[in-house]
C-alpha cells in the first residue's frame, strides 16, 4: 500500500520521505519516489504529515522505533487489525488501532484509506460506475483532517469525512468484511461506494 500511495502523493508534488523494517526496500521506494530513506524517528522528525502502513502484527515494534517523533503531527493509519482466519477484529472490543497509535504517539490520528487493496489507487482516478471512489475518514484534529483530506484528493478519490475518531473503530470492522470477500475470491478492485439518488437512474 506504501508503494502505491507514496507514488501516487510524489506524482502529485509531495516530498517524501520513508521508513521501513528492512532498509533495502525503504531505499528502493525513495529512489522510485525521487525522495530520501532513513529511520523511523528520522521520517517521523521530517514530515508535515506521516503514514503509518505496516502489518498490525509489526505495529508495536514500529511504534517503539518511532517515540515521540510524531508527538503533535498528524498521522493518518491506514491499516487493518484483521485476523485472517475469521476475519474478525483483534483490538479490544470498542477501541481502534487508531485510538492506540494515537495513545502511544501523541500524535494525530486519522483513520483513512483502510478499506480497498492497493490496485485501487493504482486507477486514475478509482471510477466505480462513473462514480468517484468515496473515501470515509475520520479523527479529531482540524488541521490532521484537512491534510488528510487534500491527500485523497491527490490520489482522485472523494473524500468523505464521517466524524470523530471514535468511529474508527466502524471503519477497521468494515474492513474486515472487505477482506473476507477478498480472500473469498472477489476481484481486487472490489470496493463500497457511497451511492445516493442523485447519482444514479431512477426510472419512474
Amino acid at each position: 500500500m506504501a508503494d502505491v500511495l507514496g507514488t501516487r502523493w510524489a506524482a502529485a508534488g509531495h516530498e517524501l520521505m520513508v521508513a521501513g523494517r528492512t532498509a533495502d526496500k525503504a531505499d528502493a521506494l525513495a529512489r522510485k519516489w525521487g525522495g530520501r530513506a532513513g529511520s523511523f524517528r528520522e521520517v517521523a522528525e521530517f514530515g508535515d504529515i506521516a503514514l503509518i502502513a505496516v502489518l498490525y502484527q509489526g505495529m508495536s515494534a514500529t511504534l517503539a522505533e518511532i517515540g515521540d517523533g510524531l508527538r503533535g503531527k498528524p498521522i493518518v493509519d491506514c491499516n487493518n487489525p484483521v485476523e485472517i482466519e475469521h476475519f474478525t477484529l483483534v483490538t479490544e472490543p470498542g477501541r481502534s488501532m487508531a485510538q492506540q497509535i494515537e495513545s502511544a504517539t501523541g500524535g494525530h490520528v486519522v483513520k483513512a484509506l483502510n478499506l480497498c487493496m492497493a490496485h485501487v489507487w493504482r486507477m486514475e482516478p478509482p471510477m466505480f460506475d462513473n462514480r468517484l471512489l468515496a473515501v470515509p475518514y475520520c479523527g479529531d484534529d482540524p488541521r490532521a483532517l484537512d491534510m488528510t483530506r487534500q491527500l485523497i484528493a491527490d490520489l482522485g478519490g472523494e473524500p468523505l469525512p464521517i466524524g470523530d475518531l471514535r468511529h474508527a473503530h466502524h471503519l477497521e470492522a468494515m474492513a474486515a468484511i472487505v477482506i473476507s470477500l477478498l480472500y473469498g475470491g472477489r476481484d481486487p478492485y472490489t470496493v463500497f461506494n457511497l451511492v445516493d439518488r442523485a447519482t444514479v437512474s431512477v426510472d419512474a
